[in-house]
C-alpha cells in the first residue's frame, strides 16, 4: 500500500506521453518502442545472466532497438534489408560468440538467449507500430484506437483476474510459476476481456476508426487475446522465478521493470494485430 501513491504518480505521468507517442506516430513513436525495446532486452538479459547464461547483451540490446526504427523505415519506402539478409544476423551471431566467448563460454546458451531477447522484447514491441499504421487505418484517431484495443483488453483482463480471483479464487492456475493466481482469475481474466472488446467494438471503434468487429469477432478477440495476456505474464514470471527476482528491474518507480509492465502486451500485441486483420470490417 505504501507504493500505491508512487505508481499512481508514475503511472499518470507516463500514460499521456505513450498516449501522445501513439497519436503522433513517426519519429516520436519509433524513439518511444525503440527506447523501451532496448531497455526490455536489457533486463532479459540481467534475468538470463542471473541463472549463469552469459548472452551477447550488447548486441543484442542494440538489435532490439533497431526492429522499430527498421519497421519504420520500411513503411517510410527506405531499403531495408529483404529477410534473406535479415537471417544472416545468425551466422554472424554465431561468429561473434565463436571468437568472443568459444566452447567454454557457453556458447549454445549465448546464441539462443541473445536471439529470444531480440525477439521477445524489440519484436513483440514493434507491433504497436503495426497496429497504429494498420490496412485499416486512416488517421492519428484510428490509428490510437486499434493499438488501445489490445492494451485496453489487457488491462481489463488484469483486473477481472484480480477480481475474480479474490472473491472466488481457491484451485491455484500454476502454483510452480505464479502462486498468486488461481483458475476462477482465468475464467473472470477471459470474461472482463470479452466485456472489454464488446465495449470497444461498440463505442470507440466505429467512431474512432471507422471500422467494425462483428458479434463472433468481438468474442474469439476477447478470448483469444485473454488467453495469450496470460500466458504472456506467466511467461515472464517465469523467467523471474527462475533468475530468483521479483522484479526484471527497478527502473519505473513503483512499478518494477520495463518487462513487468509489458509482459502481457508482449503477447497481445501481435496477436491482436494478426485478429484484427482477420476480424475488421469498414463501417457502412
Amino acid at each position: 500500500m505504501r507504493e500505491f501513491p508512487k505508481r499512481v504518480l508514475v503511472a499518470l505521468g507516463l500514460i499521456p506521453v505513450v498516449l501522445g507517442c501513439v497519436w503522433a506516430g513517426g519519429p516520436a513513436l519509433v524513439t518511444m518502442l525503440a527506447l523501451a525495446s532496448g531497455l526490455a532486452a536489457w533486463e532479459f538479459y540481467r534475468l538470463a545472466e542471473a541463472r549463469g547464461a552469459r548472452p551477447m547483451a550488447g548486441l543484442g540490446i542494440a538489435l532490439s532497438a533497431l526492429i522499430p526504427v527498421v519497421v519504420h523505415a520500411r513503411f517510410l519506402g527506405f531499403w531495408v534489408p529483404p529477410v534473406s539478409v535479415v537471417a544472416l544476423v545468425v551466422p554472424v551471431l554465431l561468429t561473434v560468440v565463436l571468437f568472443a566467448r568459444g566452447v567454454a563460454g557457453g556458447p549454445l546458451a549465448a546464441t539462443g538467449t541473445t536471439l529470444t531477447g531480440v525477439l521477445y522484447t524489440g519484436g513483440m514491441l514493434s507491433f504497436v507500430y503495426a497496429l497504429r499504421y494498420h490496412d485499416f487505418v486512416v488517421d492519428a484517431r484510428g490509428g490510437l484506437a486499434l493499438v488501445l484495443l489490445p492494451v485496453l483488453v489487457t488491462w481489463c483482463n488484469d483486473s477481472g483476474a484480480y477480481v475474480a480471483g479474490r472473491t472466488w479464487g481457491r484451485a491455484k492456475l500454476m502454483p510452480s510459476v505464479s502462486p498468486g493466481k488461481t483458475w476462477a482469475g482465468a475464467y473472470g481474466a477471459v470474461a472482463a476481456s470479452v466485456l472489454a472488446t464488446w465495449a470497444l467494438a461498440a463505442f470507440a471503434l466505429p467512431p474512432m476508426a471507422h471500422v467494425t468487429l462483428r458479434p463472433v469477432g468481438i468474442v474469439v478477440v476477447g478470448v483469444v487475446l485473454s488467453l495469450a495476456a496470460q500466458v504472456g505474464d506467466l511467461a515472464e514470471s517465469m523467467f523471474k522465478r527462475e533468475a530468483g527476482v521479483k522484479d526484471s528491474s527497478q527502473l519505473i518507480p513503483g512499478h518494477g521493470g520495463v518487462l513487468d509492465r509489458v509482459d502481457s502486451l508482449l503477447f497481445t500485441l501481435p496477436v491482436g494485430y494478426v485478429l484484427l486483420g482477420s476480424f475488421l470490417g469498414y463501417t457502412p
